[in-house]
């Protein structure tokens, strides 16, 4: 007799361990305390979604100062 191949679905624990995780640029109690202080309330992953922008925005700067023939990021390479 065949043996069946099973295919598993990726579930949502062994997508999170798949995904590359970012080393974490931001510290949360100042992140969390500069929303309150806006009146805003704080999900589970708000963390992750601006350390995810912070490696996107460096990422851009390192490529425009690049593009420049510069190998130092400066002030106006986080500018759009």
């Amino acid at each position: 007799m065949a043996k069946k191949k099973t295919t598993k679905k990726a579930t949502k624990k062994t997508a999170k361990k798949t995904s590359k995780k970012q080393e974490v640029l931001v510290v949360g109690s100042k992140f969390k305390d500069a929303l309150r202080s806006h009146k805003c309330n704080v999900g589970g992953d708000a963390i992750e979604g601006m350390n995810e922008m912070i490696h996107w925005y460096i990422a851009q700067a390192a490529n425009r100062a690049k593009a420049n023939g510069r190998k130092t990021v400066r002030k106006h390479d986080f500018v759009s």
